[in-house]
């Protein structure tokens, strides 16, 4: 399920945040979907149990997750707030680069830019 590159330049807990934040978004875990334990994952990954707790820790911080007492972590079932803030903050740098000289066809250009190396990958 992740893929951890050892020798990147992103920390270890950050790759399993970010890879958790883009399976939330693109629906592949869904609300109230169970996660892996941290000492299941770190044992899987072959890492510290305390790199897996530092990513859950930062994932519930932001809203993506949620723990049960003995039960799990789990999916946050309110994925809309989350839409919604990540929808406001694209919004605050549009209006900055906006205000920044950058033209509709620029930012149009950069969004296809993205969106075509997404699709390369």
């Amino acid at each position: 399920m992740f893929l951890i590159n050892l020798q990147g330049k992103e920390s270890i807990y950050e790759q399993i945040r970010s890879q958790i934040e883009k399976f939330i978004k693109s629906g592949i875990l869904k609300p109230n979907d169970k996660l892996p334990s941290v000492r299941t994952l770190a044992l899987d990954l072959g890492i510290n149990p305390n790199t897996v707790m530092k990513a859950y820790q930062e994932l519930e911080k932001n809203g993506y997750i949620y723990t049960v007492n003995k039960k799990g972590v789990f999916v946050s079932k309110d994925l809309d707030q989350i839409r919604n803030r990540n929808r406001k903050d694209a919004l605050i740098m549009m209006e900055t680069l906006k205000s920044e000289g950058f033209s509709k066809k620029d930012l149009l250009e950069v969004l296809d830019e993205v969106y075509d190396k997404e699709e390369t990958c």
